[in-house]
């Protein structure tokens, strides 16, 4: 994302901005991971930007045009291949998307398609985030069996919802990439891939 920041911005189109949005509390790693990135790293350890754009899996990306309107809602995009191998989605193809977007005001989709073609949260994966959140409160406050059980509510109510389901490994001490994601992520293949965004682009 550095990367076609920067391209973007010789090119003297220094209004476009890339901000990312870490669903996350752990502030020493994310230093480390935005060392030398130069656009906005904000922390949202409370997932209000994922409640806010009915975001339920990651990575995701919004395009917001200068007038604070979506251009391309909910869609997964990768600021780099590492891991295309995994995922099969080349970040090429999405860049030029992004590009495309930047020089012609050219989103894939018009103002009016962009409109509800992401629909809210399901009930379900609203509901999650009550007990998601009271987990988080309950483990600072020292109770970790109240926040093991709503952490396993929260879950429950949305088995797919990766901004819960895995944003919860680390914050319950298991690795986000380890055998818990591999489960996950075998689970979700299973169960279709399911996606709350645009797919196809």
């Amino acid at each position: 994302w550095q990367t076609l920041q920067q391209e973007i911005h010789a090119e003297g189109c220094t209004d476009f901005e890339i901000i990312a949005v870490a669903i996350d509390e752990n502030i020493e790693k994310l230093r480390e991971l935005a060392e030398g990135i130069t656009y906005p790293v904000v922390v949202d350890a409370d997932h209000v930007v994922t409640e806010l754009y009915a975001i339920s899996n990651v990575p995701t990306v919004v395009l917001i045009n200068e007038d604070d309107t979506i251009a391309m809602p909910n869609w997964s995009a990768y600021g780099s291949d590492l891991f295309s191998e995994f995922t099969g989605v080349e970040s090429g193809k999405q860049h030029d998307r992004i590009r495309r977007w930047v020089r012609e005001g050219d989103a894939g989709m018009s103002t009016a398609e962009a409109i509800g073609v992401v629909g809210d949260l399901s009930s379900e994966e609203e509901a999650a985030r009550l007990p998601f959140r009271l987990a988080l409160a309950l483990r600072d406050r020292g109770d970790q069996a109240g926040c093991d059980r709503n952490f396993d509510r929260a879950a429950e109510l949305a088995p797919e919802d990766w901004t819960i389901r895995r944003a919860m490994m680390p914050l319950r001490g298991q690795d986000p990439f380890g055998e818990n994601f591999m489960a996950l992520y075998a689970d979700w293949k299973a169960n279709g891939s399911p996606y709350h965004g645009v797919r196809g682009y």
